[in-house]
């Protein structure tokens, strides 16, 4: 496995540098990096991005926005959280697998006297609490998984500059997003410093899982490559926001796999616009799912007999017909 070391903490060049990575480099084998952000909201591919923000509290700090490449939630990055990015090959099954690539997180955090444990969908816990979220992206036989790792996060700001539906909270069952999350540092048997946690996961990284610790430094090449995909794609308003087109029938619902928004523009009885947002992961990109919908009447006996002819599962991991034709039925 090799790590790419990577001492930017530029958000926009952060992720840019996770799709050039996935899509345009191969040394000939498994990637892992680690690297910091700037106070930025990193959100979801298939989020909208109005609704996860809190845009007075965003806009008077000068908090950076950028989308990313994999699905799941918005999240909140400073220098006190540490994010973790494994790029593995020829990875042939098609399903979402979270703890593999978690496993020798959480055992790096053990080594180092945090009772860490991967639980529910895509977290880790230390206390039964977040200390990380984490997302997959694929591309052909490629995996993109990557995570946070809060390790002194400014709570507060944390907490401000999301915008978390009542909705959410009511659903993990807590009165509040502090109440959720914990930083690492808190659980240390003693103290470290930004600097040491980072050489003493990587040291029990590469002892957990064995081979050696071969560093790729960026090159020049690799440097313009990603700030062209800043200059065109995680730089702009339309990657990072989008136009927000007004919708005449919004509908919501949480599931056991996340949460999943449909906006139609309903005319004349068809379906005219269709967007549908959340904090689900699929494979296939969402705009296929929307534009099977446009055309079709809206009355729920044609939208189960053009829905049984789509994998939804390609496009929403867990979401079946039934669910999606009672959420905008209903």
């Amino acid at each position: 496995m090799i790590r790419v070391i990577n001492e930017s903490v530029n958000p926009y060049f952060n992720l840019a540098l996770e799709e050039y990575l996935l899509k345009e480099f191969d040394p000939g084998d498994d990637l892992f990096m680690l690297w910091q952000n700037s106070p930025a909201i990193i959100v979801g591919r298939n989020q909208n991005t109005w609704d996860e923000i809190n845009h007075t509290f965003v806009k008077e700090n000068k908090i950076a926005v950028v989308r990313r490449l994999t699905g799941g939630g918005a999240v909140y990055h400073d220098l006190g959280n540490l994010n973790f990015t494994f790029i593995a090959r020829g990875q042939k099954t098609g399903h979402y697998d979270f703890e593999s690539f978690a496993r020798p997180i959480v055992a790096a955090l053990r080594s180092l006297g945090v009772a860490a444990e991967f639980a529910g969908r895509n977290d880790i816990l230390v206390a039964g609490k977040k200390v990380s979220g984490n997302a997959q992206y694929r591309h052909g036989d490629s995996v993109l998984h990557h995570g946070t790792l809060l390790f002194d996060t400014d709570m507060n700001n944390l907490v401000r500059a999301l915008h978390v539906s009542q909705e959410k909270l009511v659903a993990k069952g807590v009165a509040s997003v502090r109440s959720r999350v914990t930083n690492i540092k808190e659980h240390l048997p003693r103290p470290l410093e930004m600097e040491e946690f980072k050489a003493a996961l990587v040291k029990a990284l590469f002892q957990t899982e064995g081979g050696q610790n071969v560093e790729h430094h960026l090159s020049e090449s690799d440097l313009a490559r990603v700030e062209e995909l800043v200059r065109t794609k995680y730089g702009t308003w339309e990657w990072n926001y989008g136009a927000s087109p007004g919708y005449g029938l919004r509908k919501s619902g949480r599931f056991e796999w996340g949460k999943l928004e449909v906006l139609l523009d309903i005319r004349d009885g068809k379906i005219a616009g269709c967007k549908i947002y959340g904090d689900f992961f699929g494979k296939e990109d969402i705009s296929g799912l929307e534009e099977c919908l446009i055309n079709l009447p809206f009355q729920e006996t044609a939208l189960r007999q053009a829905l049984d002819k789509i994998d939804l599962s390609a496009y929403i991991n867990g979401l079946d017909r039934d669910s999606l034709v009672r959420l905008i039925t209903n």
